[in-house]
């Protein structure tokens, strides 16, 4: 049970605190991007036509191989969190994606474009498995921990509040930017934009102290060797399987489901008689709502993580109410109503972003510090970044089967398949999670 015993933070873990913050902020701002940005990219840079084959193709590709790549980088990244020091890697990580960011921007081709999202990607999944070790161990008492892992994690849907406002921007103001390859491009903009929180990271983040638990056992000589090989040991078997397992279904939920609903939204009667640039805007702000849910979701696990004790109660107070709303948001309210969507999509925010914010607060607890990066960045990336995203595109790929006349309605049908499956099975694997052995960290 967590200690009551509240402990003033220091200046600098304020300071640590604000800049994990703001790195798990940039982190989902780039991720939340992409259902922004897909269509009208997409449509550049191939000139295929929404709802074709060809489309549903690549904008599977586009969610899922950036992913794939960033996932396999991500595990790599985990080991060397593990190898060489929480702090170096998180310098890198920042390094990687702020360029790759930028870069994006400037694509002339969809393969240019894929390969500058995967490498931004690779940023992003390591720097997530880097922070999350890093911040755990920073933080000995079992209280704070908690609290600074829960509440920096919330920050990432501020981020995605961010690239949402950014995006709104882009689309309002894209005739007073600079031409890009000979055009005014709202998502070009938007890409770029994805350097700006980078910058404060790149030039405080060297400066921080590093993990004092890695610190004191690779000065001891006693820090042991990280290994893939070791998680499936029979003491962290069951924890390795299952915690890759659900973290792959709650990433489905989010690339299957609710980072499609962007160019659902555009097929409502209310939507479709705008002009091309309100349809986007209405877009943005649907996303804004699941964005604001996710906030929601991300302090709700915070507040909660200290109260339930039991990490399978706590996981499933949001996957039970989820499978219940989240299908009905998209087979009903994004096929017939703006309003209904709206707050539907405020509700999948709040059950989908608590789940993927409980597992910054379940992993450190659960592996020993040798393995913990490697730990965190084989359920992250294996789990979540490499299955998980590829329910997008089976998402995508079943959408060119299903009924409906309009390609946006075929695309919620198949967005209503993927959660109800994804959150039917991360509830019944659930039942298998091991719950954390007392409240300190495993050493």
């Amino acid at each position: 049970m967590p200690t009551t015993t509240r402990l003033a933070l220091t200046p600098l873990q304020w300071l640590i605190c604000g800049i994990a913050a703001l790195g798990f902020a940039f982190d989902i701002y780039e991720i939340l991007m992409a259902p922004l940005v897909v269509g009208p990219a997409i449509g550049a840079l191939t000139g295929a036509r929404p709802g074709s084959p060809d489309f549903n193709f690549w904008v599977g590709m586009f969610f899922w191989v950036p992913a794939l790549v960033g996932g396999a980088f991500g595990l790599l990244g985990g080991y060397l969190t593990d190898r060489f020091g929480r702090r170096r890697v998180l310098v890198w990580s920042i390094l990687i994606y702020a360029f790759s960011a930028m870069a994006a921007g400037f694509s002339t081709s969809i393969w240019m474009l894929l390969f500058f999202r995967s490498t931004t990607y690779i940023g992003v999944f390591v720097e997530f498995v880097a922070a999350v070790a890093w911040i755990a161990e920073i933080f000995p008492d079992a209280v704070q921990r908690e609290a600074a892992l829960g509440y920096t994690q919330a920050f990432s849907s501020i981020g995605g509040i961010m690239v949402t406002g950014a995006y709104a921007i882009a689309v309002t103001y894209a005739d007073s930017f600079p031409e890009i390859h000979g055009s005014h491009a709202p998502w070009r903009y938007t890409l770029i934009s994805g350097v700006l929180p980078a910058l404060p990271l790149i030039l405080i983040r060297p400066f921080l102290p590093e993990s004092p638990a890695w610190e004191q056992k690779r000065a001891a000589g006693t820090l042991r060797r990280p290994s893939i090989a070791a998680l499936f040991t029979p003491q962290l078997r069951r924890t390795t399987i299952v915690t890759t397992l659900m973290f792959a279904f709650a990433y489905g939920a989010a690339f299957g489901a609710i980072q499609q609903m962007p160019r659902i939204v555009i097929g409502l009667e209310e939507v479709r008689v705008l002009a091309v640039p309100q349809q986007q805007q209405t877009a943005s702000l649907v996303q804004a709502y699941q964005e604001f849910g996710g906030l929601a979701g991300r302090f709700l696990l915070a507040f909660l993580a200290l109260r339930i004790l039991s990490r399978r109660k706590l996981i499933r107070t949001f996957q039970i109410p989820g499978l219940i709303i989240i299908p009905f948001v998209f087979y009903y309210a994004a096929t017939n109503d703006l309003e209904m969507t709206k707050w539907g999509m405020f509700a999948a925010g709040v059950f989908t972003v608590g789940q993927l914010s409980f597992w910054g607060n379940y992993l450190p607890r659960v592996y020993p510090t040798h393995l913990r990066g490697t730990g965190e960045g084989f359920a992250a990336n294996i789990g979540g970044r490499m299955l998980g995203t590829s329910f997008a595109l089976v998402t995508t790929t079943m959408a060119t089967y299903m009924p409906g006349e309009l390609a946006s309605t075929r695309l919620a049908y198949a967005a209503t398949i993927t959660v109800t499956f994804v959150y039917t099975a991360g509830l019944i694997t659930s039942f298998f999670l091991p719950e954390p052995k007392g409240d300190q960290l495993p050493e």
